[in-house]
């Protein structure tokens, strides 16, 4: 692990790391991604989050930047709906 994922795994033991929690509409999801050690590394990143969400097919697409501690990665509202494609997403997020 580099010297920036321990820093991040770190923070994110004592609630300081920063997250990118991205919402989408359809389908009904809130997908967690990091732990960052900044909030402008995790900033850096999320284009890529947004970019993978997009080529899933992902509607109604927010994001925010923010110190948490998620228990969930992904966290979905109507896991019957989803497809195949958003299927792997998920469990590539993991």
């Amino acid at each position: 692990m580099s010297l920036k994922g321990q820093l991040a795994y770190l923070l994110n033991r004592v609630g300081l790391a920063w997250w990118i929690e991205v919402t989408t509409q359809s389908p009904k999801c809130v997908y967690y991604f990091g732990p960052f050690a900044s909030s402008e590394e995790a900033k850096e990143e999320l284009p890529g989050y947004l970019e993978d969400l997009n080529h899933e097919s992902a509607e109604g697409i927010q994001a925010v930047v923010k110190r948490c501690q998620p228990a969930e990665l992904t966290i979905f509202d109507e896991p019957e709906r989803l497809s195949a494609g958003q299927q792997r997403f998920s469990q590539q997020t993991l």
